[in-house]
């Protein structure tokens, strides 16, 4: 691991003179493709240092940091078009991949806050110096103040635990299950619902993606609502016995709440706003399956985890080229795209039927391992599931319908087969996320 993180250390170095952005991207490739080759098979803790270790969960996570943090520069041209302070951007995003590296292989519970918090700096420069509208100031302030509100309560419940118990470890906290207090477990979990974001706190969710560049929606669709994910399989392991008692109340919330926002969905007029709110309702599922706490909910919630930061991030790609030739995210506006973009049709189809958990896609794997586990677990949540998949469907099609077919805007004057950078960059989306169920095993198997 150390390797891994020298290297991207040489790359933020190297920004400081002329580096050719070129030489950055197939770098970041190259480095991908070489930690992917460092499969790991084990459901325990393996290259351990005093701070840093890895599991299966945190390789799975720090490859798609990986592969996203690569995509996220690709897709990303028009700044290095413009000149738009291209190396402080590249910075940004080796800076944002660091934390995320570090954040994901952290052995100590406060390291895992630091890097955990230290994410949202990246972030917060990418939405303010590279979004799109004035409003993108107010974006980020929802995006600060909704996340380190709710993080404090977190680190005062590490110092409370260090105080109890003299250590953080997370090898040596999961052998303790018995940590029954109701206080520590609202301030254990509070800041990961709100990562997610669990419905009630998913304000800052639609606003951040709207404003955000393509790159800053692509990294928080693909990794960053996955951190509140995996600190709740982290600090679970001590809040097993409390969270029996109270995990049906987030339960309820996530269900419901994902239905409600299945249905501001199909109100949507904005590319990128429905898609937002589209990962709310996914994510809403997620939540829901890792807190019944089951065989069935951990390991779907870490796949669906992992399908959705493919899918959702290809689908704001491609919200992405619409908006770059048309100018406007308006679906009035960006409809009937069939007749000017005949090739860029057949991506949108493959990635919305990601989006609804067609087969063969890594999500069809997820969704039905996580109904699994909801549905055994109370057979009361069968109507609200039935209801999550039918409208997932429906707002997908909306999607797909409305932005390809119809009448098309009467001042659209052009024709366009699209670049091969973009095709390139929306198959590295696709092809993963559908043939990462051929090793299915992977995924199911960690625990």
């Amino acid at each position: 691991m150390l390797k891994f993180i020298f290297f991207i250390f040489g790359l933020m170095l190297l920004l400081l003179y002329k580096i050719n952005y070129w030489m950055v991207q197939n770098m970041m490739f190259f480095i991908s493709l070489i930690y992917m080759l460092k499969i790991i098979s084990i459901n325990y803790f393996c290259e351990i240092s005093y701070y840093f270790g890895m599991d299966m969960i945190s390789y799975g996570l720090i490859l798609l940091s990986f592969w996203i943090c690569s995509l996220m520069m690709m897709a990303s041209e028009m700044i290095y078009r413009l000149n738009n302070y291209k190396n402080l951007f590249v910075f940004m995003i080796l800076f944002l991949l660091l934390m995320l590296i570090f954040t994901f292989s952290s052995m100590s519970m406060f390291m895992f806050y630091l890097f955990f918090e230290s994410s949202l700096i990246p972030t917060l420069f990418l939405i303010l110096g590279w979004g799109y509208q004035p409003e993108r100031l107010q974006a980020g302030i929802y995006l600060l103040f909704y996340t380190l509100l709710a993080s404090l309560p977190l680190l005062i419940g590490i110092f409370y635990i260090k105080n109890d118990l003299n250590l953080m470890n997370f090898i040596m906290l999961s052998y303790i299950k018995n940590y029954n207090l109701k206080f520590m477990y609202l301030c254990m979990i509070l800041a990961f619902l709100v990562k997610m974001p669990m419905f009630l706190v998913h304000l800052w969710l639609p606003k951040a993606h709207v404003e955000a560049p393509i790159s800053g929606s692509m990294i928080l669709a693909g990794v960053l609502l996955k951190l509140g994910g995996y600190g709740l399989l982290r600090v679970f392991s001590i809040l097993q016995i409390v969270g029996m008692n109270f995990n049906y109340w987030w339960i309820s919330i996530s269900l419901m709440g994902g239905l409600l926002v299945s249905l501001i969905c199909l109100r949507q007029m904005d590319l990128k706003s429905l898609i937002a709110y589209s990962s709310v309702a996914h994510m809403g599922i997620v939540l829901s399956g890792l807190l019944t706490m089951t065989y069935w909910g951990l390991s779907g919630s870490y796949t669906l985890m992992i399908g959705h930061g493919l899918c959702s991030s290809g689908l704001f790609c491609l919200a992405n080229i619409s908006y770059e030739r048309m100018s406007s995210r308006s679906m009035l506006i960006n409809k009937g795209m069939l007749n000017f973009m005949p090739s860029l049709s057949l991506w949108w189809f493959l990635l919305c039927s990601g989006n609804m958990a067609a087969p063969p896609t890594l999500n069809l794997l997820g969704e039905i391992s996580l109904m699994n586990s909801i549905i055994s677990w109370s057979w009361l949540t069968m109507i609200s599931m039935a209801f999550l998949s039918f409208f997932s469907a429906a707002y997908t099609l909306y999607l797909f319908s409305y932005s390809q077919h119809g009448k098309f805007y009467s001042g659209i004057n052009f024709f366009s087969f699209g670049m091969m950078r973009e095709y390139l960059l929306l198959m590295l989306h696709w092809l993963p996320l559908n043939f990462l169920i051929l090793k299915s095993d992977f995924c199911m198997l960690w625990i």
